[in-house]
C-alpha cells in the first residue's frame, strides 16, 4: 500500500536494526483515516473467504482490524494480553513472546466468542518472527475455528515470520514489506495489496 510507505517514510524512525518506530501513526496516536483504509483493503483482499470473525491481538491490531470487521458486516475479536476480573468463563490461552518488548506474555479470548464455525481473519500491526500471529492461530485452533488468511500492516521481511506463516498452509498479504531496517534507512519491497 503506497500511503502507508509514504507514512513510514516520512514519520517512522528507524532504532537500530530490526527496530522501526511508527508511534506517530499506529502505536500510540492512531492516524484513523489510513487504519480505515487498510481495514477496507484487508476485506477487500479476504472478501471472499466467507469471514465471520476478525481476530488480532491488544493494542496495535485493534484499528485496523475494527475498520475491516466493520466493512466485512462481523465481529472484531481481541485477545487480551492480562487478564480482568470480568473474564472468569472459560478461556482460550496461549504464549506470544514480543520482538520488541522481549517479553513473553500469555494472550487470551473469551471461549465463548470463538468456536467452530467460525472462519477467521487475522489482522495485526507488524509481522516479525510470527509468535504473535501463531498464538492468535493457537487460540483459533483451540476454539476449533479456521484460519482464512493474516493480513499485517507491516511485515520486517528479513525475519521468518512469513515462512513460518506459510509453512503452516497460511495466506499472509502484507501492506508493507521491509527488506531492511540498517542505519536509519527503510528498504521496502513490493507489498502484498
Amino acid at each position: 500500500m503506497e500511503e502507508l510507505v509514504k507514512r513510514i517514510q516520512q514519520d517512522g524512525d528507524v532504532l537500530g536494526d530490526g527496530v522501526l518506530k511508527v508511534d506517530s501513526l499506529i502505536n500510540h496516536q492512531v492516524d484513523p483515516e489510513l487504519m480505515e483504509k487498510m481495514g477496507h483493503l484487508f476485506a477487500e483482499v479476504f472478501a471472499n473467504r466467507k469471514i465471520t470473525k476478525v481476530v488480532t491481538i491488544e493494542s496495535s491490531g485493534i484499528a485496523p482490524a475494527i475498520f475491516c470487521a466493520r466493512q466485512l458486516g462481523v465481529p472484531m475479536i481481541f485477545a487480551r494480553k492480562s487478564k480482568s476480573l470480568t473474564m472468569n468463563e472459560e478461556l482460550l490461552t496461549a504464549s506470544v513472546y514480543s520482538f520488541t518488548k522481549q517479553v513473553t506474555s500469555t494472550i487470551s479470548i473469551s471461549r465463548k466468542f470463538l468456536n467452530e464455525s467460525d472462519r477467521v481473519l487475522i489482522i495485526d500491526d507488524f509481522l516479525a518472527n510470527g509468535q504473535a500471529a501463531k498464538g492468535l492461530i493457537e487460540l483459533c485452533q483451540q476454539a476449533g475455528a479456521s484460519v482464512e488468511g493474516i493480513g499485517i500492516l507491516i511485515e520486517k521481511s528479513f525475519q521468518d515470520g512469513r515462512q513460518l506463516l506459510e509453512e503452516m498452509g497460511l495466506e499472509v498479504v502484507s501492506l508493507a514489506r521491509i527488506a531492511s531496517l540498517k542505519e536509519g534507512e527503510v528498504t521496502f519491497l513490493e507489498a502484498d495489496a
